[in-house]
């Protein structure tokens, strides 16, 4: 099996190219990690493959803000430079000149 580098970075700030949402990456799976019964639910005319990168992110619409789950052939880069809402994203990352998040300094115990 071979497994793909991922295309987005941690930090990065995305959107789904489907349905009108955008989230900041906060993990990365190399290929799909989730339950059989997650991938299932998804409606098989927009069910992705499961050997490419997932992203974790901290996501938003215009009405709430939630965990999402994506692949990689759904996400575009968001090159609109609108902050973000989510709030978690300031426990995880401070945001940089560029408008991308930077992971917060974190000290281990």
């Amino acid at each position: 099996m071979t497994i793909k580098t991922a295309k987005f970075a941690i930090g990065q700030v995305v959107r789904h190219r489907l349905f009108p949402f955008r989230g900041v990456i906060f993990d990365i799976d190399p290929q799909f990690d989730n339950t059989e019964e997650w991938y299932q639910a998804i409606p098989e005319q927009v069910r992705p493959r499961k050997d490419q990168p997932f992203y974790h992110l901290l996501a938003e619409n215009a009405e709430t803000e939630y965990i999402a789950y994506v692949s990689e052939q759904n996400l575009l880069a968001d090159e609109s430079g609108e902050p973000m809402r989510h709030p978690q994203l300031g426990d995880l990352f401070v945001r940089t000149a560029d408008g991308s998040y930077a992971p917060r300094d974190r000290t281990r115990h």
